[in-house]
Parts: C-alpha cells; structure tokens; sequence
C-alpha cells in the first residue's frame, strides 16, 4: 500500500488496525485523505459501514473507559484525535480469546491524522494529554445503553501504562466500573466466539455476552 493514500496494517494485538494517511504539503498547510472504506474493508476483509459519528471534548488528565459493546449492536470504531492528544489503550475483553487481558497502546495526535480501527466487542479507552482534546469516533451502529460494558481503566491486573501522576478525571460511571474479572464472573462481557462471527469468521453468532445477563448489570458508558 506504499504507493496509496492511506497505509492500514494490523497491530499486535488482533482486529485493531492503525490507518496512517499520506501527507500532502504545500504553501496553504498539508492535506491528508484520512478514509477510505475500500481501502479499510480490503485490509479488514469485511464491511465497514458508518452509522454513527461521535465527538467528544476533554480536559487535560480526563480519562474515558474501558468502554465496549456487546451483542447485535456491538460497534467497531474507527477512532482519531482531531486536536490535542491522548493515549489511546485498546483492551481485549472477549472472553475466550486467545488474547483475552492483553492491550496495546498508541499515541493519537492532531498533526498525524493517524486513526485505530478497533473491531467489535474490543475494550477501548483514552487519556487526554491537553486541554482540549478532541477525539472522534465513527460507529458501525448507533448507541444503545444496554448493550455498553464497562470495566475499569485502572484495574490492577490490566496494568494499563497510563503515566499518571495524579488522580485521573473520570465519570462516575467509570468510578464504579467492575475490574475485568468482575465484569467476566458477572457475563457482561462479550464472547470471543459471537465476535468471530461478527467478523465473518465463524457460525453465526447467536448472542453477544459470554454468558446471560441482567440488563440492569450493563453500566452505559
């Protein structure tokens, strides 16, 4: 893809994807072609289909998640930072897989156009480095409450390398998250199965949490 506007390859940690456009200089600033949808589906190997753009504003040291969706509404993202900067952590959270408690880290700021695609059921937070910072989201579906997880963006047993030199600013709801092994033993995480299925690499899938529960225990986001 060297030869294209856009580079996207796969990380370490799989079905998370870092799109790097080319820049494109001159005496007025730099432009970059920041999405493709056939250059993303050719690198993902299924659709990608917008049907929700989010926008969120934060402090400096605002830190949002670990967010994730489960079941017939589960959301893959393709995530950017359009001012500022931020930390950008992606957490497998699909219990059964291969992977399950591994993340991998990243760092978005403005002047790269740099985006992360994350596939389906994957945990995802960010740490705002500056005031300001403005991180965009595109959803393959929209927002449904009910179907969010919620896990703590500093449960020990992640060790998610934050940096932090004081306390985060974060929601009440992100407060009072379940660590992964908590939201694991409750069934409100996804199955890695169901994910598969949603990425076209296995049987239909037939329901999103690993195990049932209560929508009542799903803490939105």
């Amino acid at each position: 893809m060297a030869t294209r506007s856009l580079e996207i390859r796969e990380q370490d940690l799989p079905d998370v994807y870092v799109v790097t456009p080319r820049a494109f200089p001159d005496n007025r600033g730099v432009f970059h072609e920041s999405f493709r949808k056939d250059y993303l589906e050719e690198a993902i190997g299924r659709p990608f289909v917008i049907e929700q753009s989010n926008l969120s504003v934060s402090h400096k040291g605002v830190l949002r998640g670990i967010h994730g969706v489960v079941g017939p509404m589960s959301q893959a993202k393709l995530v950017s930072c359009a001012r500022g900067s931020a930390i950008d952590i992606v957490v497998d959270l699909r219990v059964g897989s291969p992977t399950f408690g591994r993340h991998q880290a990243f760092h978005l700021e403005q002047n790269s156009a740099t985006s992360l695609f994350i596939s389906e059921g994957l945990g995802h937070s960010f740490l705002a480095l500056e005031e300001g910072t403005v991180m965009n989201y595109h959803c393959s579906k929209p927002y449904v409450a009910d179907a969010v997880y919620t896990v703590h963006a500093l449960d020990p047993a992640l060790a998610l390398p934050w940096g932090l030199t004081g306390d985060p600013v974060m929601s009440g709801t992100d407060l009072a998250a379940p660590t992964a092994e908590e939201a694991a033993a409750k069934g409100i995480l996804p199955a890695y199965e169901y994910c598969l299925g949603l990425y076209g690499r296995g049987a239909a899938p037939a329901n999103g949490p690993a195990t049932s529960a209560n929508d009542s225990e799903r803490k939105p986001g």
